[in-house]
């Protein structure tokens, strides 16, 4: 089932979400639909609090080459954990929940995840450039944490002017953007 993905400005997107206590029948079902709206989308990364559920949950698929074809790499992390982290990339990002903003954010490189799969089972995940910035994007997603939030005031008053002139159907030229990301991570 594809669910909505909360937008710019709701206040639900700002709160720290909580520790998922076990991983039932339920937390699968919102990772099937979370992956499914996520594809929809499409994204290559959506939290939990995007969608309305204040629970440490969120999925990736940056994808994966097998030869010339690039093919699905699904990911599920509950109650995430970042376990270690090095050198710094910048990489421009969009976000699902903050419609045409695309900003440069710094991020560690290269990152060690430690999280429960969708199966309750305790893994590691190392990620590099793309997944690294996506379960780094996420995460910031379950603690309230949005890409608005690196934005300076003048920018982010000026993002905020742009929703309410799109909501009002007025056409904007201005872009509140600093290039092109490959993905909307999520």
């Amino acid at each position: 089932m594809i669910l909505d993905i909360l937008k710019y400005p709701n206040p639900l997107l700002k709160k720290k979400s909580l520790p998922v206590g076990s991983v039932d029948a339920e937390i699968r079902r919102l990772v099937n639909n979370m992956f499914e709206t996520m594809y929809a989308a499409p994204g290559v990364g959506l939290a939990a609090p995007q969608v309305g559920i204040l629970q440490r949950v969120l999925v990736v698929d940056v994808g994966r080459l097998e030869g010339e074809t690039r093919k699905r790499d699904p990911k599920v992390l509950i109650n995430p954990r970042l376990l270690s982290r090095e050198e710094k990339i910048v990489w421009e990002e969009g976000c699902l929940s903050l419609p045409q903003l695309i900003v440069p954010v710094e991020r560690s490189k290269k990152i060690v995840v430690e999280a429960l799969d969708q199966h309750g089972q305790l893994k590691k995940w190392s990620g590099e450039d793309l997944l690294a910035v996506a379960f780094q994007h996420e995460m910031d997603h379950l603690d309230g944490i949005l890409l608005v939030d690196r934005l300076s005031r003048l920018k982010r008053d000026l993002y905020k002017k742009r929703l309410e002139k799109l909501a009002r159907g007025e056409k904007v030229e201005e872009e509140i953007a600093h290039g092109k990301g490959p993905a909307y991570i999520g």
